[in-house]
């Protein structure tokens, strides 16, 4: 049975919670592991529990077992819906094993290291259907809908505590992935990225794009993230934001300044500065009473979810 779906600890108070940082980007350049798509789910293929994923969580759990803080657990499974298992030539009556595997390997590493200062929440993570920076499939809400509901349903039968969702980049995927959790029963965030403008890839701004997902969904998302974007990006909108900026809970910036584009071209790694990182996060969280969840996104390791817990907390 799922831990904390009826009760995510997230939501309780101000108690910081972390995740980790930019997984791909960690495996691609810091371990040189190949990820053929970026998809991390690759490393299920050979493997139900893949070691090098344990190792890669130890130092983030660690981090918030030595502030006391709470932590998230993401899958693996960002590109793991059925267009990109076909694109990895993955056939298709192995779909829903490699994503049922995700999850179990993160319930492991939750029975490893949980504890009663530091609990450990399952996020079942999904991902744009097309590219996560440019819109190039552009589905209606009814047929996102309908794309996201294998993997909602599936991930709703494991014991994955909630849904996230990132790198959203248009109004109407949003829309579809909050409606199919809702109608799988499963607590659900929003992740949407902006651009260096802090307007989603689509132009719409941030503010507009949370108030019409809630105006769409009678308000289900449980709460809204930001990532895949550094802090520069977004922190004017954020400034000049309304009562939507209190419907932000998550953030899991970039380490980099660099923009979409030029972060798709890169050949080496950009990972910013650590403490620099934290410093702008503790900053954040002090304006912004609503965020509780720090992680990172491309760039970012368990460097920097130190230095954010060091700062935060």
């Amino acid at each position: 049975m799922p831990k904390y779906r009826n009760a995510l600890p997230q939501l309780a108070g101000d108690k910081l919670f972390l995740s980790d940082g930019g997984l791909e980007t960690d495996l691609i350049f810091l371990r040189g592991i190949d990820l053929p798509l970026f998809a991390s789910i690759s490393l299920y293929f050979d493997d139900d529990d893949p070691a090098v994923l344990g190792d890669y969580f130890t130092p983030y759990i660690e981090a918030a077992k030595k502030r006391g803080t709470g932590m998230i657990v993401e899958s693996a499974t960002w590109r793991s819906s059925p267009d990109w298992l076909d694109q990895l030539n993955v056939p298709a009556d192995r779909h829903e094993a490699l994503n049922r595997a995700a999850i179990q390997s993160l319930v492991n590493v939750r029975t490893k290291h949980e504890t009663k200062d530091s609990p450990i929440v399952i996020s079942a993570l999904l991902g744009p259907r097309g590219d996560g920076y440019t819109i190039d499939t552009k589905m209606s809400v009814e047929e996102a809908t309908a794309y996201h509901s294998w993997q909602a349903n599936l991930f709703a039968d494991t014991e994955a505590d909630l849904l996230t969702v990132a790198t959203m980049n248009y109004v109407e995927e949003a829309i579809g992935v909050a409606l199919a959790g809702k109608a799988a029963g499963l607590p659900t965030v929003i992740g949407f990225t902006v651009e260096t403008d802090g307007r989603l890839p689509s132009g719409q701004p941030l503010g507009e794009a949370i108030s019409q997902v809630d105006e769409a969904t009678g308000n289900y998302p449980v709460y809204y993230m930001i990532n895949c974007a550094h802090p520069d990006h977004f922190a004017t909108t954020l400034a000049n934001g309304d009562a939507w900026v209190s419907r932000i809970r998550a953030l899991r910036a970039n380490a980099s300044r660099m923009s979409h584009a030029e972060l798709d071209n890169a050949v080496e790694l950009d990972d910013g500065d650590p403490r620099e990182f934290g410093v702008m996060y503790a900053d954040l969280r002090a304006k912004y009473p609503s965020f509780v969840v720090f992680g990172g996104c491309c760039g970012t390791d368990h460097r920097h979810i130190t230095e954010v817990a060091n700062a935060c907390a």
